[in-house]
């Protein structure tokens, strides 16, 4: 079965490399369309607003996930995991073939977690070229993740981390900051079944061979997502290992 899944959609840092000289002529990087995003949000929304939100972010930071999450060097989680098409997918068999890269997003309700997609879509033949597996994974119900990836126009199948459990034991999910919970109230319970206003960070690994995290990217703030280009990059590294 596992061979069948050769492209897998699933549901920091190591040096940044300059995102904008990754861009090519038709396609700019996924850290200008992130930036341009958010100046559209700063532009439009009230100015208490877009305090709240940056309070939320604060208060995620302030709780030093960052630093307590899965690192470069610690040995990766495994867990079994199903898409919407009902196929199992385990991750130290995929990673016993060669480097896997796991990916988390929030939800189809949130715009940048929607860029990111698109942009590892676009980027999925140089990570498997590279010789690497994309899981993405997602505490959406499979049905939504199915309507996100629809919505979205990508082909890979997300994986469901059912009340994040899988995240949790990656040591990535948090309570929304009181400041912004009330705005998830009515949203995460139909997207995710569950009454638990807890939230992954948007956060991507890389894992070789031998089940060693070898990239983490990590932030607090959603609006910050790890490049396709440094993904290709720290997979290249990975199997040279």
């Amino acid at each position: 079965m596992l061979k069948s899944l050769t492209r897998i959609f699933l549901l920091t840092s190591l040096t940044a490399i300059p995102a904008m000289a990754q861009e090519t002529s038709t396609t700019p990087s996924l850290s200008r369309q992130l930036a341009e995003k958010a100046a559209g949000f700063a532009k439009r929304a009230p100015a208490d607003r877009r305090a709240t939100f940056a309070k939320g972010i604060e208060d995620v930071r302030a709780s030093g996930i960052e630093a307590s999450a899965k690192q470069v060097g610690d040995d990766a989680v495994d867990g079994t995991l199903k898409g919407w098409k009902g196929d199992s997918v385990t991750l130290s068999e995929l990673w016993s073939q060669g480097p896997v890269v796991v990916m988390w997003y929030r939800g189809g309700w949130c715009p940048y977690c929607n860029l990111q997609l698109r942009a590892m879509q676009q980027s999925l033949d140089k990570i498997e070229n590279a010789g690497a597996k994309l899981v993405i994974l997602t505490p959406e119900l499979p049905e939504k993740a199915k309507e996100t990836a629809e919505a979205s126009g990508i082909s890979i199948v997300a994986l469901h981390d059912k009340d994040l459990a899988l995240a949790k034991q990656y040591g990535i999910v948090f309570e929304l900051p009181d400041a912004i919970a009330p705005m998830y109230q009515s949203r995460l319970p139909q997207y995710n079944g569950n009454d638990a206003l807890e939230l992954p960070l948007s956060a991507t690994y890389v894992i070789n061979s031998s089940g060693k995290i070898t990239y983490a990217f990590l932030d607090a703030d959603y609006k910050k997502r790890a490049e396709p280009s440094e993904v290709i990059q720290a997979v290249k590294a990975a199997t040279q290992k």
